[in-house]
């Protein structure tokens, strides 16, 4: 995928790049697609062509992420900022657990990565990609 593809692609809104394989980061797309009454997020595993090249445009090599993305132009959010975003951007009620943005950074980091880390361990992998159903293929890149 060239850079130019992937700016005009970002330049819709932001799109959360997750794991499919991974129990939880699946999970966490499917509560996206469930909660964003809005549609304010698109998304993209990172097994397939969109993700993998926002996250090598990114300089992550998405063999080996240790965190979620999401890319928003040329805003790139990581770790527990991109939670809190995809809190924040799915409204009320899920809104509020934003609030542990309040937490430092420093101390919300880590715990992120330690979780990212342990995600396949703790939760499970899948031994396919996730696939979302017919109603919310659009919002999926």
């Amino acid at each position: 995928m060239q850079p130019a593809d992937l700016a005009t692609i970002t330049r819709d809104g932001p799109i959360i790049v997750f794991d499919a394989l991974c129990v939880l980061c699946a999970a966490n797309a499917r509560f996206v697609l469930r909660h964003d009454h809005g549609r304010h997020f698109r998304l993209a595993s990172m097994q397939g062509p969109v993700g993998a090249a926002l996250y090598r445009a990114h300089g992550i090599d998405p063999t080996r992420p240790e965190t979620l993305i999401i890319v928003d132009g040329d805003q790139l959010l990581t770790n527990s900022n991109a939670v809190i975003a995809i809190w924040s951007g799915c409204g009320w009620p899920w809104r509020a657990a934003a609030m542990v943005r309040l937490v430092p950074r420093f101390i919300r980091d880590p715990i992120y990565r330690l979780v990212a880390r342990n995600r396949y361990r703790w939760f499970g992998q899948r031994e396919t990609c996730w696939i979302p159903s017919p109603a919310d293929r659009d919002r999926v890149l």
